[in-house]
């Protein structure tokens, strides 16, 4: 489910709010070859191995398991504010750079360019001061430790219709 923006006009003050604001997790519209329950933007490490250090990669959704993963989880409030905000952590979303293989880490927020992402209605991420480049999802996958969860890196690349499986998100609430 989308967040619905409401515009309020108050004097010459434009204000926009958030209606129906939620903690979420970003996942693949295409499930691409997970077993589980697809791919969600997650922290890398685990359980208590989370460490916000190591960035974010493309991970099996926790959400099959009956709730939302502290590692998966984004604020939908932040979303209409270009950042993607991790409720639990504290933390931002910050790219390495704007250019093609740029890696996705985590920073206190501090509303840079490095922060500023667009998630656009066709489910494009794309980075707001270089709207050419998109979150994506390699190709490659590699297996967590002793489980089923897949995971796969996640970098900024020319958006395009060809990679359109690896760049096309949404959020979600619960698992569907």
């Amino acid at each position: 489910m989308r967040p619905v923006i409401v515009l309020l006009a108050t004097g010459s003050c434009l204000l926009a709010s958030l209606v129906n604001a939620a903690n979420v997790e970003i996942t693949l519209d295409d499930e691409l070859d997970g077993i589980l329950n697809g791919y969600c933007i997650d922290i890398a490490g685990g359980n208590e191995n989370v460490d916000i250090n190591k960035g974010l990669q493309a991970h099996t959704c926790y959400s099959y398991r009956g709730s939302l993963g502290t590692d998966q989880i984004f604020d939908t409030a932040h979303l209409a504010d270009n950042e993607l905000y991790m409720t639990d952590y504290d933390v931002c979303a910050t790219l390495s750079g704007l250019e093609a293989g740029a890696t996705v880490g985590l920073a206190d927020c501090d509303g840079s360019e490095p922060q500023q992402f667009v998630f656009d209605d066709d489910g494009r991420i794309f980075a707001k001061a270089a709207p050419a480049l998109c979150l994506t999802v390699a190709q490659d996958t590699r297996m967590g430790k002793g489980s089923q969860h897949q995971i796969k890196a996640l970098t900024l690349e020319s958006c395009s219709d060809e990679l359109a499986p690896q760049q096309l998100w949404r959020t979600r609430e619960t698992d569907d």
